[in-house]
């Protein structure tokens, strides 16, 4: 591929069809940081709204550095993965210590949950540096316009892939800005995922070896992925007093520091519930209904089994009882969205009897 056909071809096609997303709208490094954590495992879709609200009540860096956890976590609530809001707090802080938005890719890369990606984002949509942000969007449209078959989970192949696409950095700062997000842009639209490319509305297809070679339906390479484990866990919504059960995960591990309903591991009857429940200084009153849900996580699957059960007693303080208006300001996973949904049906059927 030559540098100087190819890149501007891409550039061209960017400016005329790119989606019309609010972080595109700003140079602000703030901004881009938060949209950019936001769409990791995300759907652009689903990010918006987030995005909006997020930046309505963190508008800067120092606000949000300001904030409180349980704030941060209630807005990222149903986004999940929620170590990236607890990193974006700890790098906020640490930006308003030293004073300001760092502008170079090492000093963004230093900061907490910024990895070679994130920091090649930032320094070029905001500063105009040749930084390469190479995600699975880059990884496929490289891995094809290069015919490259190296597995894309090697660092090595990655390490390709960020030096073919350094080569094609323009030098203007302005055509910079923009180069990673064009490549993003044509393997979101284009150069898609789970089917076949779109070659004839790809503006450079001409450079494409894949296309000539007829590999790009078998691009990029991936080795299969380890089958998720899967836990069976059972979950309760206890009602008492119209307001309902919550209690807070430890610090560390899974969904560290979220609110959730009680729970145990494993698939447990009425009786093994009652005996649970008995264990916690508590009886059931009456049983209301049993849910089903699953959720999948990156490497657990759980598949879970829930009862809504009204309880009488007293559970020596170990959990949170929150009413309907409470149950809103908590950070609940959205792992337990069914049984939120369920707890709030119940609230609500309670005030109005």
């Amino acid at each position: 591929m030559n540098n100087t056909e190819f890149t501007p071809l891409l550039l061209d096609w960017y400016r005329h069809h790119a989606r019309d997303l609010p972080w595109r709208r700003t140079r602000d490094p703030y901004c881009i940081w938060v949209s950019e954590i936001m769409l990791q495992q995300t759907r652009v879709a689903a990010v918006i709204g987030y995005y909006t609200r997020f930046l309505d009540a963190f508008p800067t860096v120092d606000a949000l550095a300001d904030g409180s956890e349980e704030q941060l976590l209630s807005l990222w609530q149903g986004l999940g993965y929620y170590s990236r809001a607890r990193n974006l707090h700890r790098a906020a802080r640490e930006i308003k210590v030293r004073g300001g938005f760092p502008e170079t890719y090492d000093e963004l890369r230093a900061l907490p949950g910024i990895g070679a990606y994130t920091a090649g984002a930032i320094a070029s949509a905001a500063f105009g540096l040749p930084t390469p942000a190479v995600d699975g969007n880059v990884l496929r449209v490289m891995s094809r316009l290069t015919d490259n078959h190296g597995d894309i989970q090697l660092p090595s192949t990655r390490r390709e892939i960020e030096a073919e696409v350094l080569r094609h950095f323009p030098e203007s700062p302005d055509d910079a800005r923009i180069f990673n997000q064009a490549l993003m842009e044509l393997g979101a639209t284009v150069c898609v995922p789970n089917a076949p490319p779109k070659c004839t509305q790809c503006p450079v297809s001409g450079y494409c070896l894949a296309r000539e070679r007829g590999t790009a339906e078998t691009l990029p390479v991936r080795a299969a992925k380890k089958a998720r484990r899967v836990e069976a866990r059972t979950v309760l919504v206890l009602c008492r007093e119209n307001r309902v059960a919550l209690r807070k995960r430890p610090g560390r591990g899974l969904l560290a520091g979220l609110w959730e309903f009680p729970n145990a591991d494993g698939v447990l009857s009425e009786a093994d519930v009652t005996a649970l429940l008995s264990a916690w200084g508590l009886s059931p009153v009456d049983w209301y209904q049993k849910l089903s849900a699953k959720h999948i996580f990156t490497h657990i699957e759980w598949h879970m089994t829930g009862y809504i059960v009204s309880v009488t007693g007293d559970d020596t303080q170990q959990f949170s009882w929150a009413d309907a208006d409470a149950l809103q300001t908590y950070a609940v996973p959205s792992a337990f969205a069914r049984f939120r949904e369920a707890a709030a049906v119940q609230l609500s059927e309670a005030n109005n009897a």
